[in-house]
C-alpha cells in the first residue's frame, strides 16, 4: 500500500511538474519539433544528462531492482520510434502528457489516447499477421 500511494504522489509531481514547464501545451510542442524555441529541446537534454549520470550510480546501489542486461535493438522498435514521433508531433502529446492533458481539462487528449490504444492493437494485428517478427530481445519476453 506504500508503494501505490508513493507512485501515486510521485505521478502527481510529475504530472504537475509536465503541466507548469508547459509540456501539455501543443504550441510549446510544435515550437520544438519546428526548432523555432529550443527551450523544451534543452529541458529534455538536461533530463537525460542528469539521468545518464545518475543511473549507473542507481544500479551500483541497488543491483537486485535494475536487473539490467544489454541486448540487441529490436525490429520493431525503428519503425515504433517513428510512429511514435509521428503521432506526438501530430497530437503534440505523447500518452503520459496526454494523461496530464486530461487532468488540465483538454478533452483532445481523448483522442490522443484512443489513437495510442488504437495503434497498439493495431501493431498486435499486423505483427500476428503479416510480420512475424520475433520477439527475442523485446519486452515481451520477461
Amino acid at each position: 500500500m506504500k508503494h501505490a500511494a508513493l507512485t501515486l504522489l510521485l505521478g502527481a509531481v510529475l504530472g504537475f511538474s509536465l503541466s507548469r514547464i508547459g509540456f501539455s501545451s501543443w504550441d510549446e510542442v510544435h515550437r520544438m519539433f519546428t526548432f523555432a524555441s529550443l527551450r523544451m529541446f534543452f529541458t529534455f537534454l538536461l533530463a537525460v544528462s542528469v539521468l545518464a549520470l545518475l543511473f549507473p550510480g542507481f544500479r551500483r546501489g541497488f543491483p537486485s531492482r535494475v536487473p539490467l542486461t544489454d541486448r540487441p535493438i529490436h525490429k520493431g522498435t525503428l519503425l515504433g520510434g517513428l510512429v511514435f514521433g509521428v503521432g506526438w508531433a501530430l497530437s503534440g502529446s505523447c500518452p503520459s502528457v496526454a494523461l496530464v492533458q486530461l487532468g488540465e481539462g483538454q478533452l483532445g487528449a481523448l483522442v490522443t489516447l484512443a489513437g495510442t490504444f488504437a495503434g497498439n492493437y493495431g501493431y498486435a494485428l499486423l505483427r500476428e499477421r503479416y510480420l512475424h517478427w520475433d520477439t527475442v530481445g523485446s519486452c515481451a519476453d520477461e
